[in-house]
């Protein structure tokens, strides 16, 4: 299997990483994350006007015509850089239910800003109750002459205070864990009846409580069929969930790289203790773990855009698994052999060990997914 990449993804690859290299550094980080808004809006801006907000939208509507392959170039580049800015949430999530759900017409409006950084979106689908369940919807959607009213609240939204308009899940029809009966609409974030609380989370991110009281959408704001949303949320949380392994890979990379480096530099008796054979099997089995998560984390890319949903859910499930397991080893060691430097705020280790541990628990952590390879293979009872 030929795993080289073309040479525009190549271009792509470089263009990012010297964006990244040039200006996202661990002390820039520090300040972008003392921004309000928890990131740089600058880095942002020159995100867009690199095309990296294009990524994987058409060309035909203002992308680069891009897929999961050119995702994973630029999340794996992020991840690298330990970057705070909303990627995920905005062109992974939130671009992605318009790919799938949108009409024509709605891309058509709405896509346009996206790319060129003018407007933030997120997607506010987790509920307190639900875990990982992406059927569990309790937020209502009531019918109101041609539009709707919306109730309830959504949790853990990522980058959900920064954002300007929403995709919001709600039940328009059937039980809180039925399947069916779950619609998509998109809401001004300043909107009447919209409420937001936003917060840090543990990785030097954002996320936001949302609560909805009244809130009224017009039917040009409902994406797709109002009772259908659920195929597309599944498919896009697939997909961001392949970005995520590939992120995740940025990272574990950049911790075993920094690892090395420092095996080889501090001295312990007058030798650099890189030269201690036990310190190097830990190396060593950092490194296995490493390119255990970079294969799944290309098996998950290629199985993206993969039609069947079961086929597709069971290779993604597989690869998190080993993401959440790798980062486990490759984090853990790489805390344990920078000693106390390793667990200190002003290094960049402990925050790189901290973020693929909230990859591991986004949208389902490694013992849940394993389960659900378990249950899609019938090894277990659904």
């Amino acid at each position: 299997m030929d795993f080289d990449l073309t040479e525009e993804q190549s271009l792509l690859k470089d263009s990012v990483e010297r964006l990244l290299a040039d200006r996202y550094d661990f002390e820039a980080r520090k300040r972008h994350g003392q921004h309000p808004e928890g990131f740089s809006p600058e880095m942002w801006r020159a995100y867009a006007e690199q095309g990296l907000l294009g990524v994987p939208f058409a060309e035909e509507e203002g992308g680069i015509g891009g897929g999961p392959v050119e995702t994973m170039i630029v999340m794996e580049a992020l991840g690298g850089a330990l970057a705070l800015e909303p990627y995920l949430a905005t062109v992974v999530l939130a671009g992605g239910l318009m790919r799938h759900a949108a009409s024509a017409e709605q891309r058509a409006a709405w896509l346009p800003e996206l790319i060129a950084g003018e407007t933030r979106y997120a997607l506010a689908h987790h509920e307190r109750q639900a875990r990982y369940d992406l059927h569990d919807v309790g937020v209502s959607a009531r019918r109101d002459g041609a539009g709707y009213v919306l109730e309830g609240e959504k949790s853990l939204v990522l980058h959900g205070d920064s954002a300007d308009r929403l995709i919001v899940s709600a039940r328009t029809a059937g039980g809180r864990r039925d399947r069916g009966g779950i619609g998509l609409f998109l809401v001004d974030a300043k909107a009447e009846g919209v409420s937001r609380r936003g917060y840090p989370t543990q990785d030097g991110q954002r996320a936001a409580e949302i609560a909805l009281s009244s809130v009224r959408i017009g039917p040009d704001a409902v994406l797709g069929a109002p009772e259908d949303g659920l195929p597309a949320i599944e498919r896009v949380v697939d997909e961001a969930i392949a970005a995520l392994c590939a992120e995740a890979v940025g990272a574990m990379d950049r911790m075993h790289r920094l690892t090395v480096e420092y095996l080889k530099t501090r001295k312990q008796f007058g030798t650099p203790i890189g030269a201690f054979q036990v310190l190097q099997h830990r190396a060593a089995d950092m490194f296995i773990a490493l390119e255990q998560a970079r294969s799944m984390a290309f098996l998950a890319t290629m199985m993206a855009g993969e039609a069947d949903a079961q086929e597709r859910s069971r290779a993604i499930s597989g690869a998190k698994v080993q993401i959440g397991r790798s980062g486990r080893v490759v984090g853990q060691g790489a805390v344990q052999l920078h000693g106390g430097v390793g667990v200190t705020m002003e290094y960049s280790v402990g925050h790189y060990f901290k973020r693929v541990t909230m990859i591991d628990a986004l949208f389902g952590d490694a013992d849940h997914h394993l389960a659900r390879v378990a249950r899609m293979g019938g090894l277990i009872a659904a």
